[in-house]
Formats: C-alpha cells, structure tokens, sequence
C-alpha cells in the first residue's frame, strides 16, 4: 500500500475529491495548512502599509490506496488540480507498511 498526499490550491480540493471518488477511493484526509516552495509568497496591501505574505493558504490531501492503484490516482489528482500556474502544488507517495482499523480490528487492504 502507498499513501498519496497531495499538496493543493484550495479552491481545487472538490474537483480532486470528485475525481479520486471516481476511481474509488472510499476515504480521505483534507487539512489546511500553509506553506511556500518556488512560489515564494506575495506583498499585499493593508492599511496603506505593504508586507509579505511568506506562508500561502494550501490544503494537503491524504488517501492510502492499493499500489496498483497510485498511478491512476496520481493522474486524476494532476489532472484536477492543475491550474498550469505557479503554485499548483506537489505530490508525494511515500510506503505503508501496517493499516488497522480500530473499531473492527482489520488490516492492511481490508482496513482501508
């Protein structure tokens, strides 16, 4: 198993859980957070005093799927997020090794 994590523009997480659920993932993780890669930040005006917004509003997604699963994953969640401008996010897959459901006590593929 491989845990996707997706790192997006906000405005894109439905058009990303719309298209992961059309590949049949039943679960996923959402959590805001804020960061910056090349992109850098941006100054923004606010009472007539300009000042640097470092870290921009992301949203990261998380789903664990079957590795014969990640690269079609991988494809809907580019293809729904991209913008094709700065900023658009990034993806990391990074191995699974045990998943346990707590309330019935399965692993592995059947927990998730």
């Amino acid at each position: 198993m491989k845990q996707i994590t997706a790192i997006i523009k906000p405005f894109k997480l439905e058009e990303v859980r719309e298209a992961l659920a059309d590949m049949g993932v039943s679960g996923l993780t959402v959590t805001e957070v804020k960061g910056f890669g090349r992109q850098k930040g941006h100054t923004e005006l606010y009472r007539g005093a300009e000042y640097v917004v470092d870290f921009l509003p992301k949203v990261k997604v998380e789903i664990v799927v079957k590795e014969a699963d990640v690269e079609r994953c991988i494809e809907a969640i580019v293809k729904a997020a991209k913008t094709g401008k700065i900023g658009d996010g990034k993806i990391f897959v990074t191995p699974v090794e045990q998943v346990i459901r707590i309330r019935t006590g399965e692993t592995d593929e059947s927990a998730v």
